[in-house]
Protein backbone atom coordinates (compact mmCIF):
# COMPACT_ATOMS: atom_id res chain seq x y z
CA UNK A 1 0.00 0.00 0.00
CA UNK A 2 3.05 2.33 0.97
CA UNK A 3 4.82 1.52 -2.43
CA UNK A 4 1.56 1.95 -4.61
CA UNK A 5 2.20 5.91 -5.76
CA UNK A 6 5.70 3.81 -6.78
CA UNK A 7 4.50 1.24 -8.70
CA UNK A 8 1.63 3.46 -10.57
CA UNK A 9 4.40 5.67 -11.67
CA UNK A 10 6.13 2.50 -13.14
CA UNK A 11 3.58 2.11 -15.35
CA UNK A 12 3.66 1.45 -19.49
CA UNK A 13 2.53 4.54 -20.79
CA UNK A 14 2.82 7.14 -17.61
CA UNK A 15 5.16 10.13 -17.48
CA UNK A 16 7.53 9.82 -14.91
CA UNK A 17 7.36 12.99 -12.50
CA UNK A 18 8.86 13.13 -9.73
CA UNK A 19 6.48 14.93 -7.32
CA UNK A 20 5.48 15.94 -3.46
CA UNK A 21 3.41 12.57 -3.44
CA UNK A 22 5.99 9.96 -4.91
CA UNK A 23 8.97 11.39 -2.48
CA UNK A 24 6.58 11.25 0.56
CA UNK A 25 5.79 7.38 -0.44
CA UNK A 26 9.46 6.90 -0.89
CA UNK A 27 11.25 8.05 2.23
CA UNK A 28 7.89 5.93 3.81
CA UNK A 29 8.81 2.89 2.88
CA UNK A 30 12.43 3.30 3.39
CA UNK A 31 11.29 4.42 6.98
CA UNK A 32 9.08 0.89 7.43
CA UNK A 33 11.62 -0.89 6.08
CA UNK A 34 14.17 -0.22 9.01
CA UNK A 35 11.37 -0.05 11.63
CA UNK A 36 9.52 -2.89 11.62
CA UNK A 37 7.31 -3.68 14.57
CA UNK A 38 8.63 -6.60 16.96
CA UNK A 39 6.58 -10.03 16.02
CA UNK A 40 5.72 -12.08 18.49
CA UNK A 41 6.98 -16.53 17.36
CA UNK A 42 3.50 -18.32 17.14
CA UNK A 43 2.22 -20.72 19.68
CA UNK A 44 0.75 -23.86 18.60
CA UNK A 45 -1.30 -24.85 22.10
CA UNK A 46 -2.56 -20.86 21.65
CA UNK A 47 -5.67 -19.76 19.83
CA UNK A 48 -4.88 -17.60 16.26
CA UNK A 49 -6.93 -14.40 15.61
CA UNK A 50 -7.02 -13.10 12.45
CA UNK A 51 -7.80 -9.32 11.95
CA UNK A 52 -8.97 -8.20 8.63
CA UNK A 53 -10.09 -4.83 7.14
CA UNK A 54 -10.16 -3.40 3.67
CA UNK A 55 -10.59 0.40 2.63
CA UNK A 56 -11.40 1.70 -1.33
CA UNK A 57 -7.81 0.68 -2.65
CA UNK A 58 -6.41 -2.05 -0.50
CA UNK A 59 -6.69 -4.77 2.05
CA UNK A 60 -5.23 -6.23 5.24
CA UNK A 61 -4.68 -8.59 7.73
CA UNK A 62 -3.38 -9.00 11.41
CA UNK A 63 -2.19 -12.66 12.66
CA UNK A 64 -2.41 -12.70 16.25
CA UNK A 65 -2.17 -13.95 19.26
CA UNK A 66 -2.91 -12.90 23.26
CA UNK A 67 -3.22 -10.10 21.03
CA UNK A 68 0.53 -9.77 20.07
CA UNK A 69 0.84 -9.39 16.11
CA UNK A 70 2.84 -12.65 14.94
CA UNK A 71 2.56 -11.40 10.87
CA UNK A 72 0.59 -8.75 8.64
CA UNK A 73 -0.37 -8.70 5.11
CA UNK A 74 -1.95 -6.13 3.10
CA UNK A 75 -2.48 -5.68 -0.46
CA UNK A 76 -3.31 -3.11 -3.22
CA UNK A 77 -6.92 -3.62 -5.06
CA UNK A 78 -6.62 -3.18 -8.90
CA UNK A 79 -8.94 -1.21 -11.08
CA UNK A 80 -11.27 -3.82 -11.16
CA UNK A 81 -11.94 -5.12 -7.28
CA UNK A 82 -11.75 -1.15 -6.54
CA UNK A 83 -15.45 -1.22 -7.80
CA UNK A 84 -16.50 -4.11 -5.57
CA UNK A 85 -18.26 -3.27 -2.23
CA UNK A 86 -17.31 -2.97 0.89
CA UNK A 87 -19.01 -6.51 2.04
CA UNK A 88 -16.69 -8.40 -1.19
CA UNK A 89 -13.51 -6.51 -0.08
CA UNK A 90 -13.87 -7.13 3.41
CA UNK A 91 -13.88 -11.07 1.89
CA UNK A 92 -11.52 -10.42 -0.18
CA UNK A 93 -9.61 -9.63 3.04
CA UNK A 94 -10.01 -13.17 4.46
CA UNK A 95 -9.03 -15.01 1.73
CA UNK A 96 -5.75 -12.93 1.78
CA UNK A 97 -5.00 -14.16 5.30
CA UNK A 98 -6.23 -17.47 5.25
CA UNK A 99 -4.34 -18.31 1.83
CA UNK A 100 -0.98 -16.10 3.24
CA UNK A 101 -1.31 -18.19 6.85
CA UNK A 102 -2.80 -22.13 5.83
CA UNK A 103 0.15 -23.53 7.75
CA UNK A 104 -0.93 -21.70 11.04
CA UNK A 105 -5.06 -21.97 10.65
CA UNK A 106 -5.15 -25.44 9.95
CA UNK A 107 -4.50 -27.56 12.60
CA UNK A 108 -7.10 -26.17 14.88
CA UNK A 109 -9.60 -23.91 15.56
CA UNK A 110 -9.10 -20.05 14.72
CA UNK A 111 -11.25 -16.50 15.40
CA UNK A 112 -11.43 -13.97 12.55
CA UNK A 113 -12.47 -10.25 13.94
CA UNK A 114 -14.61 -8.23 11.08
CA UNK A 115 -15.92 -4.66 11.40
CA UNK A 116 -18.69 -5.84 8.39
CA UNK A 117 -21.28 -7.22 10.95
CA UNK A 118 -23.07 -8.83 8.25
CA UNK A 119 -20.12 -10.96 7.66
CA UNK A 120 -20.50 -13.04 11.07
CA UNK A 121 -23.89 -14.26 9.26
CA UNK A 122 -21.89 -15.46 6.57
CA UNK A 123 -23.18 -19.62 6.92
CA UNK A 124 -26.81 -18.24 7.52
CA UNK A 125 -27.09 -16.24 4.11
CA UNK A 126 -27.89 -17.15 0.79
CA UNK A 127 -24.91 -16.63 -1.68
CA UNK A 128 -25.77 -14.03 -3.88
CA UNK A 129 -22.29 -13.03 -5.01
CA UNK A 130 -19.18 -14.86 -6.38
CA UNK A 131 -16.79 -13.88 -3.66
CA UNK A 132 -19.45 -15.23 -1.00
CA UNK A 133 -18.93 -18.82 -2.55
CA UNK A 134 -15.36 -18.10 -2.70
CA UNK A 135 -14.74 -17.13 0.93
CA UNK A 136 -17.41 -19.96 2.41
CA UNK A 137 -15.68 -22.81 0.07
CA UNK A 138 -12.83 -21.69 1.18
CA UNK A 139 -13.26 -21.91 4.91
CA UNK A 140 -15.48 -25.49 4.70
CA UNK A 141 -11.82 -27.14 5.78
CA UNK A 142 -10.96 -24.77 8.22
CA UNK A 143 -12.43 -24.52 12.08
CA UNK A 144 -13.34 -21.13 12.49
CA UNK A 145 -15.74 -18.32 14.20
CA UNK A 146 -16.50 -15.15 12.80
CA UNK A 147 -16.86 -12.26 15.39
CA UNK A 148 -17.79 -8.50 14.86
CA UNK A 149 -15.10 -6.22 16.10
CA UNK A 150 -16.01 -2.27 16.06
CA UNK A 151 -13.72 -0.75 13.28
CA UNK A 152 -12.41 1.69 16.17
CA UNK A 153 -11.01 -1.16 18.22
CA UNK A 154 -9.81 -2.96 15.33
CA UNK A 155 -6.50 -0.47 15.63
CA UNK A 156 -4.40 -3.01 13.64
CA UNK A 157 -6.27 -3.87 10.89
CA UNK A 158 -8.39 -0.42 11.18
CA UNK A 159 -5.39 1.27 10.29
CA UNK A 160 -5.42 0.43 6.50
CA UNK A 161 -8.60 1.97 5.69
CA UNK A 162 -7.72 4.96 8.33
CA UNK A 163 -4.12 5.76 6.70
CA UNK A 164 -3.42 9.39 5.52
CA UNK A 165 -4.19 10.13 1.97
CA UNK A 166 -1.74 12.75 -0.07
CA UNK A 167 -3.36 16.17 0.69
CA UNK A 168 -3.92 16.28 -3.48
CA UNK A 169 -6.38 13.90 -2.92
CA UNK A 170 -8.26 15.35 -0.14
CA UNK A 171 -11.77 17.37 -0.58
CA UNK A 172 -12.34 18.15 3.13
CA UNK A 173 -10.92 17.89 6.29
CA UNK A 174 -13.58 17.73 8.76
CA UNK A 175 -17.04 16.60 8.30
CA UNK A 176 -20.37 17.60 10.61
CA UNK A 177 -22.76 15.19 11.66
CA UNK A 178 -25.10 15.60 14.19
CA UNK A 179 -25.35 13.55 17.13
CA UNK A 180 -28.89 12.22 16.32
CA UNK A 181 -27.71 10.67 12.94
CA UNK A 182 -25.04 8.92 14.96
CA UNK A 183 -27.43 7.03 17.44
CA UNK A 184 -29.61 6.13 14.60
CA UNK A 185 -26.33 4.41 13.07
CA UNK A 186 -25.90 3.02 17.03
CA UNK A 187 -29.12 1.86 17.28
CA UNK A 188 -29.32 -0.46 14.19
CA UNK A 189 -27.24 -3.16 16.49
CA UNK A 190 -30.39 -3.89 18.82
CA UNK A 191 -32.96 -3.20 15.59
CA UNK A 192 -33.92 -6.89 14.29
CA UNK A 193 -35.86 -5.53 11.03
CA UNK A 194 -32.55 -2.84 10.49
CA UNK A 195 -30.06 -5.52 10.37
CA UNK A 196 -31.96 -7.62 8.11
CA UNK A 197 -31.89 -4.90 5.72
CA UNK A 198 -28.69 -4.14 6.11
CA UNK A 199 -27.72 -7.24 5.23
CA UNK A 200 -29.74 -7.10 2.36
CA UNK A 201 -28.20 -3.91 1.71
CA UNK A 202 -24.59 -4.73 2.27
CA UNK A 203 -24.94 -7.53 -0.47
CA UNK A 204 -26.39 -4.48 -3.54
CA UNK A 205 -29.19 -6.42 -3.32
CA UNK A 206 -31.83 -3.43 -2.58
CA UNK A 207 -34.93 -3.62 -0.74
CA UNK A 208 -37.64 -2.13 -2.84
CA UNK A 209 -37.22 1.81 -2.40
CA UNK A 210 -34.57 1.43 0.35
CA UNK A 211 -30.89 2.39 0.21
CA UNK A 212 -27.77 2.20 2.23
CA UNK A 213 -26.20 6.07 1.85
CA UNK A 214 -22.82 6.48 4.01
CA UNK A 215 -24.18 3.61 6.80
CA UNK A 216 -27.59 5.47 7.26
CA UNK A 217 -30.68 3.58 5.87
CA UNK A 218 -32.59 5.56 3.21
CA UNK A 219 -36.35 5.39 1.98
CA UNK A 220 -36.93 6.76 -1.60
CA UNK A 221 -33.92 9.16 -0.24
CA UNK A 222 -34.57 10.15 2.83
CA UNK A 223 -33.51 8.75 5.81
CA UNK A 224 -35.56 5.96 7.74
CA UNK A 225 -35.79 6.18 11.43
CA UNK A 226 -37.39 2.65 11.77
CA UNK A 227 -40.26 3.69 13.44
CA UNK A 228 -38.56 5.15 16.81
CA UNK A 229 -41.02 8.20 18.03
CA UNK A 230 -37.81 9.35 19.90
CA UNK A 231 -35.70 9.89 16.48
CA UNK A 232 -38.82 11.56 15.49
CA UNK A 233 -39.02 13.87 17.73
CA UNK A 234 -35.71 14.56 17.51
CA UNK A 235 -35.50 15.27 13.96
CA UNK A 236 -38.62 17.60 14.31
CA UNK A 237 -37.05 19.71 17.54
Amino acid sequence: MIARPLTDLLKKGKVFLWTAIYEEAFQLLKKSLISAPVLALPNFAKLFVIETDASDTGIGAVLQQDGHPIAYVSKALGSKTQGLSTYEKESLAILLAIDQWKAYLQPAEFVIHTDHKSLTHLSDQRLHTYWQQKVLTKLMSYQYKISYKKGTTNSAADALSRAPHPAADLNAITVAQPLWLQNLQLSYDSNAVAQKMLSSLDLQNPSGNFSLQNGIIKYKGLIWLGHSTDFQSKVTE
